[in-house]
């Protein structure tokens, strides 16, 4: 498990199509392996991606409608059987979710008589804020948004670091050994003075990811989207459909466009299709005509999140 990606496994809304499973997606990132918003037939789905769900690190919820959660049970009871048939202790594996859908956590998971090895425990979201770490290098928080149930979109963001510019430390006679020792104290000190970590080095930005999913337009849409590399928002209707859209907390693909324009993201996935619309194409052209770097997801789609330059 390497590198920073999306996994498409699914994405249909409120139920699948011939061509649309539903509404699931799995994220790598480094070492991490978080599942967001699981629908029925995430587990099968996995197979065809080349998944593990055994090598999983967290699942985020974002609400307890079906299509963003039924495959839940069928994540849990499959990490439960990867740990038996392997004979090995996979780790816990935290379930954030609204704190208010507790019950729906409960029934899912012990919905059927299986032998719970999974590890499995809930983080209740109550309130905007940082939720967790996710390893060493990045951060989950969440934001309250805008549908008819409670539902929290989900952030994830890498702290910045530094890039050293070889030219500049070779300038400053800084080389070898003393580079570590320069990184290290975040000073060094050479015949010509103190050289500060600062003069040889720029700021490298983290990478961030936000995953908003079921709401009307609001502002937490727009803050957890803030500046992020890869922005991954639902748009379940075009505009032909924007009253139904609003009558219905959803978002439109123009919508979704216009949020990751103004919120500055650098990457949109669209994505959540009511299956009224057999081409997915309609929703990234619509989302275009407000951002440039549209993606359109189909099932199995494999999505990059953005590097930093």
């Amino acid at each position: 498990m390497s590198g920073r990606h999306l996994i498409v496994l699914g994405t249909a809304s409120q139920a699948p199509t011939r061509y649309r499973q539903h509404n699931s997606y799995a994220l790598r990132w480094d070492e991490q392996l978080i599942f967001f918003d699981p629908g029925e037939g995430t587990q099968r789905q996995a197979i065809f991606a080349d998944v593990a769900i055994a090598r999983a690190t967290a699942v985020c919820i974002t609400h307890f409608h079906g299509d963003h959660s039924l495959g839940l049970a069928g994540l849990i009871q499959r990490r439960a059987l990867d740990a038996r048939s392997a004979s090995k202790n996979l780790g816990p594996l935290p379930v954030v979710h609204p704190a208010d859908g507790l019950t729906y956590f409960e029934r899912l998971r012990s919905s059927t008589i299986f032998h719970d090895t999974s590890q499995a425990y809930s983080i209740g979201v109550e309130s905007n804020g940082d939720v967790m770490n996710l390893g060493p290098t990045a951060t989950l928080s969440a934001r309250q948004l805008d549908h008819r149930v409670t539902t929290f979109g989900y952030r994830i963001d890498e702290p910045d670091g530094r890039r050293l510019v070889p030219e500049t430390l070779k300038a400053k006679g800084i080389v070898g050994p003393d580079v570590g020792r320069l990184i290290a104290a975040g000073r060094f000190e050479t015949p010509q003075g103190t050289v500060g970590l600062d003069e040889v080095s720029t700021i490298k930005r983290g990478q961030s990811m936000a995953f908003v999913m079921d709401t009307a337009m609001c502002d937490a849409a727009l803050e957890l989207a803030d500046g992020v590399d890869l922005l991954v928002c639902e748009s379940t209707y075009l505009e032909t459909e924007r009253e139904l859209a609003a009558k219905y907390f959803h978002l439109t693909a123009l919508q979704a466009g216009e949020i990751a324009r103004d919120a500055g993201a650098r990457r949109l996935v669209l994505t959540h299709f009511s299956a009224r619309y057999p081409n997915n194409e309609a929703f990234a052209d619509e989302a275009r005509q407000a951002h440039d770097d549209v993606v359109a997801a189909t099932d199995l789609a494999v999505i990059d999140v953005p590097d930093r330059l």
